[in-house]
C-alpha cells in the first residue's frame, strides 16, 4: 500500500508539468465569479470538501480537480504498527464542473476496492446585496458506489446488484462572517443489501463549519450524527477535525478522524472507531485544479 500511494504521489507532482492552464490561485478561483454575479457570496469554502463531507462548493465551468485522499491506521494501534503509519486507506478521484453549478466525479478507494461516482449540482446561492438578499446556499449531491472485492458468497456472486451502494444529501450552507462558515445536512444512504438486522436505508444530519484564521488557512470541523433508528453498534458517529491550508492552486487538508472511510457509503453508516478510546486515524486530502477552458482571444 505504501508502494501504491508513492506512485500516486508522483503521478500527482508529474500531472502539475503538463501543458493545461493550472490556477495560480485556488481560492481566487472558487471566487472568480463575483464580478459575473455581483453581490453573490463568492465562496463559503475553501473546497469541495469541509474534510470528509462534501462542502457546499461546485467546481467552475472547465475545472478538473485531481484529488488525492488518505487515512492511515488507527493511531493507538502501536509502535509495532507505527501508529498506524504501516497501514493505509487511500482515493484517487477525478472531478470535473461542466457548468458553473453542476459537477461530476469519479474515484476509486482502495477500501473493499470500491469504485463510485458522483453528481453536484448547486440550486441557489446566497446574496447580500443591495438588489436583494438570500440567506444561504443550497446544494444537491447524490452518488453510486460499487464493491468489487472478490467474495465467496454465493448470494453476491449470483447478483452484483447487491454490491450496490447509493447516498444522497441536501447541502444547506451560509457563511456568517469572512471568519465563519457553516452547512448542516440531511442524508441518505440505500444499500441494496444491508447487513443482518439493519434496515437498507440510513439517515443521518451531517455537520459542519470553517474558521478562517487567514486567507489562506482555516480550521474545520465535521460530524455526521446517525439518527437513532440508525445507530447500530459496534458502528458510531464520525467525528474530524482539520487545517485546511490554501497554497496556489492546492488545498492541503490534514485531517484527524475516527473513521478510516472517505466515501459517504461508509463513514455515514459503518465509522466503528471512538474518540475516548483513541480509536483515531490520520489523514489528508490533496486537490488541485486545472482550468481545461480555452482562452478568449484579445
Amino acid at each position: 500500500m505504501n508502494s501504491f500511494t508513492f506512485l500516486a504521489s508522483l503521478l500527482f507532482l508529474s500531472i502539475a508539468h503538463f501543458q493545461l492552464q493550472a490556477q495560480d490561485d485556488l481560492l481566487s478561483d472558487l471566487r472568480s465569479d463575483q464580478n459575473v454575479d455581483p453581490g453573490y457570496v463568492p465562496s463559503i469554502f475553501k473546497s469541495t470538501r469541509i474534510l470528509n463531507s462534501h462542502s457546499v462548493e461546485t467546481l467552475h465551468k472547465g475545472n478538473l480537480d485531481f484529488r488525492i485522499s488518505h487515512r492511515f491506521g488507527k493511531l493507538n494501534s502501536g509502535a509495532y504498527n507505527f501508529f498506524g503509519l504501516d497501514e493505509a486507506t487511500i482515493r484517487l478521484g477525478l472531478e470535473y464542473g461542466l457548468t458553473d453549478r453542476i459537477t461530476v466525479g469519479i474515484g476509486r478507494s482502495s477500501y473493499q476496492k470500491t469504485f463510485d461516482g458522483y453528481f453536484k449540482t448547486k440550486l441557489l446561492r446566497q446574496r447580500n446585496s443591495k438588489e436583494g438578499a438570500f440567506p444561504f446556499s443550497l446544494t444537491w449531491f447524490s452518488n453510486m458506489a460499487i464493491n468489487t472485492l472478490r467474495t465467496d458468497d454465493a448470494l453476491l456472486n449470483a447478483n452484483k446488484s447487491y454490491e450496490y451502494r447509493y447516498a444522497h444529501q441536501l447541502i444547506i450552507a451560509r457563511r456568517f462572517s469572512r471568519f465563519f462558515s457553516f452547512q448542516v445536512a440531511p442524508i441518505l444512504i440505500h444499500t441494496n443489501l444491508a447487513e443482518t438486522n439493519q434496515s437498507n436505508d440510513a439517515f443521518a444530519i451531517g455537520g459542519g463549519s470553517g474558521f478562517n484564521v487567514s486567507k489562506r488557512i482555516s480550521f474545520n470541523i465535521d460530524y455526521v450524527y446517525r439518527l437513532p433508528d440508525n445507530q447500530y453498534k459496534p458502528y458510531t458517529n464520525s467525528l474530524s477535525l482539520g487545517v485546511d491550508i490554501e497554497t496556489g492552486g492546492h488545498v492541503f487538508q490534514l485531517i484527524v478522524t475516527n473513521s478510516q472511510g472517505i466515501i459517504e457509503q461508509v463513514f455515514v453508516p459503518k465509522t466503528e472507531g471512538l474518540w475516548s478510546n483513541g480509536d483515531l486515524f490520520y489523514g489528508f486530502n490533496i486537490s488541485r485544479q486545472f482550468n481545461l477552458k480555452k482562452n478568449k482571444k484579445m
